[in-house]
């Protein structure tokens, strides 16, 4: 994504959330801009037990996603499927629960379990609500399928990218592919918890699926070009990794020396920090997911935006 991208940092007030059906009973949940805490969803409803791929960070914003779905699917979801474990895409789990099995990696339970609420630490500012953490009642650990009717959901981890357990859903009949935050639109990815190398690797075997169309964990809907896009600012950071080593440089002054640069227009560059982190730990042979110190990754990041980036959750 070049300077020329029209998705750039609210620069008007964006539409609400809402459902955009993107093949024949298949609908992404967009929630602009796509910035921190602003994720996707989705919702498979051929008949049957529909299933909702991601919940919402706020009560208030899980009563809307609830509201859409029941627009489409009366009796709600027989299936919530969670990307992976962040509050964003888990903490409106508790407004499905009562009708639908939770489903989620093995990992992502456990890193579910652990987190807790502690993303609402991070941004007190919200109105988070009345939410809790839901944790998931059926796990997998390499793939799970998923049978509607005639509509076949691939549930599948491919390695670690985003996170270490990263869970994409994979619809080959209609050829739809739900990334969750494996792959961004308009946003910068973001590898805090996860690889920059592994993220490469695992959209290296998305592109074998060869989707038609793309919803990823933030931002519009695409195609495979987001694949690309994504891949190519992963890229980028590696080189400017390797480069910021071979100074001497750390990775806050790094990303201090080299901005955003052909990625400007993307949402929340400042994600750039903790990325050069990873691609540094990843240049020096960590394996992808190798423990860091997270905190000091957000604090380079805060220090890096000048502050803690808005969340308009």
């Amino acid at each position: 994504m070049t300077p020329t991208s029209p998705h750039t940092r609210r620069t008007s007030v964006p539409p609400g959330p809402h459902l955009r059906e993107v093949a024949e009973n298949v609908f992404a949940y967009l929630q602009p801009d796509g910035g921190w805490c602003l994720n996707n969803a989705g919702l498979v409803a051929p008949g049957g037990r529909p299933v909702l791929i991601d919940t919402a960070a706020t009560e208030a914003r899980a009563g809307a996603l609830r509201e859409a779905v029941r627009t489409v699917a009366p009796q709600g979801p027989g299936f919530v499927v969670n990307t992976h474990p962040h509050g964003d895409h888990t903490f409106g789990n508790r407004f499905f629960a009562d009708e639908a099995v939770i489903v989620a990696h093995e990992a992502t339970r456990a890193e579910m379990d652990l987190a807790g609420l502690h993303l609402t630490g991070l941004w007190p500012e919200v109105c988070w609500g009345d939410i809790s953490v839901e944790l998931p009642s059926l796990t997998y650990r390499d793939r799970l399928t998923l049978h509607l009717d005639d509509t076949v959901v691939e549930l599948m981890h491919l390695g670690t990218a985003h996170t270490r357990n990263d869970t994409v859903a994979w619809l080959p009949g209609q050829r739809v592919l739900f990334t969750g935050d494996v792959v961004m639109s308009g946003a910068t990815p973001f590898c805090l918890t996860g690889s920059v190398a592994g993220s490469l690797d695992v959209i290296e075997r998305l592109r074998v699926l060869e989707p038609e169309t793309v919803v990823s964990g933030h931002g519009p809907v695409g195609g495979p070009e987001l694949l690309e896009e994504t891949a190519g600012y992963l890229r980028h950071v590696q080189r400017l990794a390797a480069d910021g080593i071979a100074a001497g440089l750390t990775p806050l002054e790094t990303a201090r020396q080299a901005g955003p640069g052909p990625y400007a227009g993307l949402l929340d560059s400042e994600r750039l920090v903790p990325n050069l982190h990873r691609a540094y730990a990843e240049a020096r042979g960590a394996e992808p997911g190798h423990w860091l110190d997270i905190e000091e990754l957000f604090a380079d990041m805060v220090a890096f935006h000048g502050g803690l980036p808005a969340c308009a959750a």
